[in-house]
């Protein structure tokens, strides 16, 4: 079907973002570049019967009257209010809010949640067992479930091409914006809404996580708590926000004279086939990920200036991931900078791929690197360039950007400055 054919190519024209460190892509990178943390004890609930008390959660929050009235907005968990608020930033940014250049079947969307509604499902549960099966809102459905962001965005923004969800762990929004490139490749989209959005700060969630031994319990010091690399690190820290981005037909972009933050030109996929939890020791599966996007774009491996890693702070998962990085690149993995943003925003799950990849095409664009920050112990077999505590000024060519899951389902992203 596509033999012969010509790809087009796909540039990004517009992000928007929510997290820890702030409500909007402004705001988060000029945080990032400081090296401030977004980790702190959390007041959306009570955490006293709880072993970790703080993650990566968004304050001061209300998704605005003009993307959805409150009334309407009350029947949403949290999560899609986050996709709602980074789409609509993201659609201003790319100058797409109110001019639309193209057919309304030419525009899609394709978001990445990885887990959904957990706090609404905690909450109605306990209404049920509490007062009975009727009282269950008749909205808690479309309340929770993933792919209710991509069908209201396509809803809101009146874009009548393709719309669902990918739920692939915390791979989902880089699978996402994976599918959504493949769908401009191949002619058959002109503009993508793309990335993902995740909330799981609730009971059940950091039961479950903490459970399997997997949260940090730094309570003591929750901005801290968040350290890949660093010799003291004893777990992840939940996230939540969304990160979205614009894509968009290269040469149309052009045409009709978009700002254009980035080009994504590789893609790779694979599963480490190993463990449902546990990540490869040695990396396997993220290095032919990472293997797999270069080939794709057909670039040498010299001309990758930055990768932006998985990097979660557990033991296993930043070591796996390292050596990934060394067998990927042999020797010019000593003159790369890696970073983990993660050690900022802590892990928004679903929505990682949204966010990291917008701190690469950020990278590409400014010429800056964002920092891993609390590594005050370095770990010795993290012995590459991890871009400690401090950003770093550095004009790069390609951006690299991985994303592993629970499955291990692995997917990295190329990126070109443009």
């Amino acid at each position: 079907m596509t033999e012969g054919k010509k790809l087009n190519r796909v540039a990004i024209t517009g992000m928007g973002m929510i997290n820890g460190l702030g409500h909007n892509l402004k705001d988060v990178w000029a945080n990032a570049l400081e090296g401030k943390s977004g980790v702190s004890l959390i007041e959306q609930m009570n955490t006293e019967l709880l072993t970790t008390k703080f993650a990566g959660e968004v304050k001061n929050f209300e998704l605005a009257s003009d993307i959805l009235d409150a009334k309407e907005a009350a029947k949403y968990d949290r999560f899609i209010h986050f996709a709602m608020h980074s789409t609509h930033e993201a659609l201003a940014d790319a100058g797409l809010l109110e001019n639309r250049p193209y057919d309304m079947d030419r525009m899609g969307c394709i978001l990445g949640v990885g887990i959904g509604g957990f706090p609404e499902i905690e909450n109605t549960a306990k209404t049920l067992f509490e007062k009975g099966p009727r009282r269950v809102s008749p909205f808690f459905i479309p309340a929770i479930i993933p792919n209710m962001p991509s069908g209201l965005v396509t809803i809101r923004y009146n874009l009548g091409g393709l719309n669902f969800a990918i739920a692939s762990a915390c791979a989902s929004a880089a699978h996402a914006l994976t599918s959504a490139c493949y769908e401009i490749m191949f002619g058959r989209q002109d503009m993508m809404v793309s990335g993902g959005a995740e909330s799981v700060i609730c009971n059940l969630s950091i039961a479950g996580f903490g459970n399997m031994k997997a949260l940090s319990k730094r309570n003591d010091d929750p901005a801290t708590a968040s350290r890949p690399y660093d010799a003291d690190r004893d777990g992840f820290v939940l996230g939540e926000g969304a990160g979205i981005l614009i894509l968009e037909n290269y040469d149309k972009a052009v045409a009709r004279g978009a700002k254009i933050y980035a080009e994504i030109v590789g893609h790779g996929a694979t599963s480490d086939a190993h463990h449902i939890t546990a990540p490869h020791p040695e990396g396997d599966g993220a290095y032919r990920s990472m293997k797999m996007a270069i080939e794709d774009a057909g670039v040498d491996l010299k001309e990758i200036g930055y990768v932006n890693a998985h990097g979660t702070s557990t033991p296993l998962g930043d070591i796996g991931e390292l050596r990934a990085i060394k067998r990927t690149f042999g020797d010019h993995a000593y003159n790369l900078n890696v970073s983990s943003t993660k050690s900022m925003t802590g892990h928004l799950l679903g929505a990682a791929g949204g966010i990291e990849t917008i701190f690469c095409a950020m990278a590409l664009h400014t010429g800056m690197i964002p920092p891993t920050i609390n590594v005050q112990n370095l770990d010795p077999e993290c012995d590459l360039n991890i871009t400690a505590n401090k950003a770093v000024k550095k004009d790069i060519k390609y951006a690299l950007n991985n994303s592993f899951g629970f499955g291990g389902t692995n997917s990295s992203l190329l990126l070109k400055k443009v």
